[in-house]
Parts: structure tokens; C-alpha cells; sequence
């Protein structure tokens, strides 16, 4: 047996331990997640980062399914130098002045794929980055992608969250909010207290509190003192 297809057979083998580190918490039952419909989502990009704390990303693919709970976001609001709609509409950014609810993929680094959510009415760009996921579904699959057992750094950090859920420049315009692969739903259980701070590895707008995470989550990205 392959090390891919051993990775998912433990995957069903039953609920596994996640959250804390010690195997206190146990995952939710997924079984029955709801897509998020538009008319849920805030229009305003703040509120939407802190909105999307705690609910769901799921990808389908033929293999299966892998979800994660959203435990980590930064906003990026209407005039912020630090965003890619600063210098207004190209073809590589189109897709982040869809109406909210979209998927905005982009390419940095020459190695990694970042995952957006669009957060403003139509033909205004702004967004949510999704940071980091706490895994729930499909965790042989994600650690075959990641080609790592650690739970904790499987979706830890926006890079690798696009990695563990196969999310590359198809997935960029999706409707996160339709009958579409890679989607957004409820969430399985209720965020705990939700933290702020700046955002992570920015030189532009370094001040501005706009980064949002479920504090004492460990699957949260970043320094220690920016995940209490």
C-alpha cells in the first residue's frame, strides 16, 4: 500500500483527536455541513474577516472530501496600499471585484497559492486571506498533499492551507457560495474569543489591527504572541 493511500486509510478509521495539542478536543461531526449562502455574508471587509472565523472551508475532489474550520483571517479593505486592488483592476487580480463570496487565488513567492474570499459589493476589490485551518475532513488526503503527518502545521499559514487543500489558479473566480467544489459552510461548533492584531509579514499599512483568529487556537499561524 502507497504511503498516500495509507495516510487516508487511517483517515477512516475513525474520529481523531484534534484542536489541542494533548487530543482533548475531538472533531465535530461534519456529516451535515451547510453551504453559507450570500445573503449571510457581511458587506463589509472587516466584519467579514471577523465573520469567517469558525466557519468552514470544504474542497470536494475525486478522492474525497477535506474541510477545515477557518480559525485565522486578515482583512484587506478598499484603499489599502497593502492590497492587490490598490492600484486598481488587472487580469491577474479580475476576480477579487466579483461580489462577495468569490474565491480570489493568486500566486507569490514562486511556490505557494493564496486563498482569498471577496468581501465587497460588485466592482469593488477587497478581501479576506484565509491564514489557517483547522483540520476536520479529510486529513489523509491533506497530509498526502503536504507530505507531513504534523495536524498542526497541515494548514497552518495561508501557503500551506492552499497546499493541504488543493487549491491552486482554477479555483480563482469560484463561487464559494454555489453548488461549486471548493465552498464555504456553517460552522461545526461555535469560535472561542476572537483575537486581533496586525497583519503578518506586510512592509505597507503595518499598524492597522486587521488581522482576526480564534485566540488559543494551535492551529493559528504566526508568532506566539500574536495567537494568545
Amino acid at each position: 500500500m502507497t504511503a498516500a493511500l495509507t495516510l487516508m486509510a487511517k483517515d477512516r478509521s475513525g474520529p481523531l483527536a484534534m484542536g489541542r495539542a494533548d487530543g482533548l478536543r475531538m472533531r465535530p461531526d461534519t456529516r451535515h455541513i451547510r453551504r453559507l449562502r450570500r445573503a449571510e455574508l457581511p458587506t463589509d471587509t472587516v466584519e467579514m474577516a471577523r465573520y469567517l472565523i469558525g466557519k468552514t472551508l470544504v474542497h470536494n475532489i475525486v478522492e474525497g472530501r477535506m474541510s477545515g474550520r477557518i480559525v485565522e483571517t486578515e482583512a484587506y479593505v478598499l484603499g489599502d496600499a497593502s492590497g492587490h486592488a490598490f492600484h486598481g483592476p488587472t487580469s491577474r487580480n479580475r476576480s477579487l471585484y466579483l461580489e462577495r463570496g468569490h474565491a480570489y487565488v493568486y500566486f507569490v513567492y514562486g511556490s505557494s497559492y493564496l486563498l482569498n474570499v471577496t468581501s465587497e459589493l460588485p466592482g469593488v476589490g477587497a478581501g479576506v486571506l484565509l491564514r489557517a485551518l483547522e483540520p476536520l475532513e479529510g486529513i489523509g488526503l491533506m497530509q498526502a498533499q503536504r507530505r507531513t503527518t504534523c495536524l498542526l502545521d497541515l494548514a497552518r499559514g495561508p501557503g500551506r492551507l492552499a497546499a493541504a487543500m488543493r487549491i491552486d489558479m482554477e479555483s480563482d473566480g469560484a463561487d464559494l457560495c454555489s453548488d461549486s467544489s471548493l465552498w464555504l459552510g456553517q460552522a461545526v461548533r461555535q469560535p472561542g474569543p476572537i483575537g486581533e492584531s496586525v497583519r503578518i509579514g506586510l512592509t505597507r499599512e503595518v499598524k492597522r489591527p486587521l488581522r482576526f483568529y480564534e485566540s488559543g487556537n494551535p492551529y493559528v499561524s504566526g508568532p506566539k504572541r500574536l495567537r494568545a
